[in-house]
């Protein structure tokens, strides 16, 4: 498969009309958020995850074209969504999955390898999907973040999985060009995953990161969603990482 030039886009027309997008975690959060942003930029956006009722309710949401509810880390149900497709696609976002805090000392043998490669391995599983399924000039999008960056108790498998993102987003660059791959790092993201993570603790770190972050305000998922659009259309990225994270990592 080799790139052609394309056409000079009309900037009046919507960014991503006549393009595929598929999100692997599509049912909340980024992943419905970047649906709904890309369905607005004239998308058609496919809907991944396991809870089938969460599925039909996001899909309704972002006027998805539709949706599959299965495991993503079970390689053969990831295989068999990917064969099923009836054609060609332009863009996967990969939103599922989440970090995993706590004690690196305190966990068994299994928790860790999931931990550790849990993310990776699925970012490389869908990778080997895409050949031949990607129209020139599409991609793929990863989710990092930024937060373990600085190295403290109680983050886990966190510090390492974020260290090691960009390299595979890079090697994975190289290897499925044309398609291009890239990484968003983002901060604390207020989503309902972040509210299931933080339980009680939530409002007081809104309140914290709105007194301190250089934005004065929470980043959103909408935030990240126009990001994951532009990373989309913007055909001279690849390989890198883009932090959205409002300056978290610059302030205590």
């Amino acid at each position: 498969m080799s790139a052609q030039p394309s056409a000079p886009r009309d900037p009046r027309d919507p960014a991503l009309r006549g393009q595929t997008l598929i999100v692997i975690g599509g049912s909340a959060g980024i992943g419905l958020a970047t649906a709904r942003h890309a369905r607005a930029e004239g998308a058609d956006v496919i809907l991944t995850g396991r809870d089938p009722e969460r599925l039909r309710t996001a899909a309704a949401e972002a006027e998805a074209v539709g949706t599959a509810a299965f495991d993503a880390d079970d390689p053969a149900q990831l295989r068999n969504f990917f064969e099923e497709l009836p054609g060609p696609i332009d863009h996967v976002l990969i939103t599922a999955g989440h970090p995993s805090y706590g004690s690196l000392l305190d966990m068994d043998p299994d928790d860790a390898r999931r931990a550790f490669t849990g993310h990776m391995v699925l970012a490389l599983e869908v990778a080997r999907h895409l050949s031949g399924r990607v129209r020139p000039g599409g991609s793929l999008l990863l989710m990092g973040g930024t937060g373990a960056r600085r190295v403290r108790g109680g983050l886990g498998s966190a510090p390492a999985v974020t260290a090691a993102l960009p390299a595979l987003t890079a090697g994975l660059a190289l290897e499925l060009a044309p398609v291009r791959v890239n990484l968003i790092a983002a901060g604390f993201v207020d989503t309902p995953l972040s509210a299931r993570l933080l339980g009680d603790e939530l409002d007081a770190r809104r309140e914290q990161l709105r007194a301190t972050l250089p934005i004065g305000r929470v980043v959103v998922a909408e935030d990240v969603a126009a990001l994951a659009v532009h990373l989309m259309t913007n055909t001279a990225l690849t390989g890198a990482t883009y932090d959205i994270d409002g300056g978290q990592q610059f302030v205590a």
